[in-house]
């Protein structure tokens, strides 16, 4: 593919289109244009207006095209990832936030709405996508964050830190013992995957962290289910609890919940495609022994 800068925008983007679409990305048409508009600066509605005339392709598309093309997840060649109301930076090392998450932040929104000042931690939050938004959306809440990827822990604190998110780096299955008891809502995405489900997806499969996708045992429940015992640990006495995690493992968290004895009005959430997206609870006021 050969892409000149006096080649016009429009017959640019609609030959990087093709590229993309015959290398398999999903949404070649919508990659093109926000490759063109990331060189541009311009935003997308302006962008879309400069196609109707004879603006020339900006310099470095064509590199910028074939490195989508590779599979390179668009976020990784842009550096940024949207989210509910955020821009993200975002880069190699760091889970990129997918938009199913986004429905995961609404339940922890919507069952904090009329409290005062909630206490509220992600557990894992990667880019802080989660963390950010609560931070971002629940004037006067007290956000604190845990996340154990060095790198991925970078990239959160550049996106935390402006919003008063509380984070720290360390691993969400002995995190803030200081605070045993003390929150309000305890949410989570974490790892899922089981160990041998490689995704389909390139732009996962070869680009994201596995430390990120993994969650533990051949099953990869073991983060999710260390995820829940400190979720126990953290909250207060009819505290909320919701995890996010793969459609196929929504029977298997109710279960393992239940089975915990301290959980009640256990709930399963879809996602806006209908998915089994997430399932919440309520920490019960006694634990089974007491």
């Amino acid at each position: 593919m050969t892409i000149f800068p006096g080649q016009s925008l429009a017959d640019a983007v609609r030959e990087a289109t093709a590229v993309l679409s015959d290398a398999g990305v999903p949404t070649p048409r919508v990659d093109a244009e926000l490759l063109a508009e990331h060189l541009l600066g311009v935003g997308l509605g302006r962008l879309r207006a400069m196609l109707l005339g004879d603006s020339p392709a900006p310099e470095g598309y064509a590199e910028l095209v074939a490195e989508r093309a590779g599979r390179v997840p668009l976020q990784h060649i842009t550096g940024v990832a949207y989210f509910r109301h955020l821009e993200l930076r975002v880069g190699p090392g760091v889970f990129i936030p997918r938009p199913e998450t986004e429905s995961v932040v609404q339940l922890v929104i919507d069952h904090v709405a009329g409290m005062s000042h909630p206490k509220i931690v992600d557990l894992g939050t990667g880019s802080g996508a989660i963390a950010g938004s609560i931070a971002h959306e629940v004037p006067g809440a007290e956000v604190h964050a845990v996340e154990f990827s060095t790198l991925a822990h970078a990239w959160a604190i550049r996106n935390l830190e402006p919003l008063g998110v509380l984070l720290i780096q360390g691993d969400l299955r002995d995190a803030l013992p200081e605070h045993n008891g003390s929150f309000d809502v305890v949410v989570s995405n974490p790892p899922y995957i089981p160990a041998e489900a490689i995704p389909n997806e390139p732009e996962v499969a070869l680009h994201d962290p596995p430390e990120a996708l993994y969650g533990g045992g051949a099953d990869g429940m073991e983060l999710p289910t260390a995820a829940a015992a400190t979720a126990g640990r953290l909250l207060k006495p009819g505290g909320y609890f919701v995890m996010e995690h793969a459609e196929v493992q929504a029977d298997w968290i109710s279960g393992m919940l239940r089975r915990a004895g301290r959980w009640q009005d256990i709930t399963t959430h879809f996602d806006l495609n209908g998915k089994e997206r997430a399932t919440s609870a309520v920490l019960a006021n006694k634990a089974p022994d007491e």
